[in-house]
């Protein structure tokens, strides 16, 4: 999966781009002349947004990997999606501009910890979030997004007993929506836990006409004072579709770019953080890590790569076709 001796050759990370060029173009024609795609996340700066060939959530990033017939996949997000990249299109080289930009999600679930957990309940059915290492994926019977993980828990015969891992706060969303008794994992993701829960109650007493509007992955707290909880993807349609103009967003402030793009006369609220940060919003240290910098060098040596093995891949590769079946 790393290539340390070729980074340490090239030292591409520390390399600075060429003076005086253009980015966004030089970019763009790389891409063009290596037969390459640029896949981003919502979450990604505004900057690779606006020149990625698919801007999505997981579930479209997933789906749109799977039908890609570019030579190579450039994908601006985390480390575990450029891995789904490459176990949905094994054939095409898989690059991620920093091999550093991993996920606190991820993290929470080390693989032989997970097995163990999963010695406890050897007839359950194992549901695991995307945000999940591959070999995390492998060990699971289906994978579900934001988007699908109702549906996926739904198909799942009732008397099947059901490990969902690895975000526990998602898992007591899916298990009150639908009334199934879930086995949690304890993870959860940092940009979400860390919205403040006060700083949002004073937000919005000020804006008391603004719509609160949260994901999933929010803390219980938070998603019992929303008025539409959903996907990053389902809240973009959300606002779009809304006869509401003002809105307070709990989720990653990446996707108020794109809500502003679908809807630029109504006003989008970033909910507020725990710590302060230059917007005093919740943002992904590891998705900002993605810059154009980067994103020019990893074309340009076309590095890091992304590599799955061979037992891990099979694994992972039916977990995540049992989802995209449903």
């Amino acid at each position: 999966m790393l290539f340390e001796n070729e980074i340490s050759k090239v030292g591409y990370l520390s390399r600075s781009v060429p003076d005086g060029i253009n980015l966004k173009e030089a970019i763009l024609k790389m891409k063009k002349e290596k037969n390459a795609v640029i896949l981003a996340h919502y979450y990604v700066s505004e900057d690779i947004q606006s020149i990625a060939d698919f801007v999505g959530d997981s579930l479209a990033l997933a789906q749109a990997s799977k039908k890609q017939s570019s030579n190579i996949i450039v994908f601006c997000g985390v480390h575990f999606m450029a891995e789904t990249a490459k176990i949905l299109n094994p054939t095409a080289k898989v690059l991620l501009p920093d091999l550093n930009a991993g996920c606190s999600l991820a993290d929470s679930a080390p693989e032989q910890a997970f097995i163990d957990f999963k010695k406890q309940y050897p007839d359950a059915v194992v549901v695991s979030y995307i945000n999940c290492s591959s070999e995390i994926k492998a060990l699971s019977d289906y994978i579900c997004t934001s988007s699908n993980a109702v549906d996926v828990v739904n198909a799942i015969p009732k008397e099947k007993q059901i490990i969902f891992a690895p975000d526990k706060n998602l898992g007591m969303y899916v298990q009150k929506v639908t009334g199934r008794e879930l086995i949690l994992w304890e993870g959860a993701c940092v940009v979400h836990v860390n919205i403040s829960n006060d700083k949002l109650n004073a937000l919005m007493l000020a804006h008391p006409d603004a719509v609160l509007i949260a994901h999933p992955e929010c803390l219980p707290s938070i998603l019992d004072k929303a008025a539409f909880i959903g996907s990053t993807k389902a809240l973009l349609n959300f606002v779009q579709t809304s006869p509401n103009n003002k809105f307070i967003v709990a989720t990653e402030a990446g996707i108020l770019y794109q809500m502003k793009q679908v809807a630029p006369n109504k006003l989008i609220i970033p909910a507020p953080a725990l710590e302060s940060n230059s917007c005093a919003c919740s943002e992904c240290p590891y998705m900002k890590m993605n810059t154009l910098e980067k994103l020019y060098n990893a074309l340009y040596y076309e590095l890091p790569e992304i590599n799955v093995n061979e037992k891990t891949q099979a694994g992972a590769l039916k977990a995540l076709n049992n989802m995209l079946s449903i």
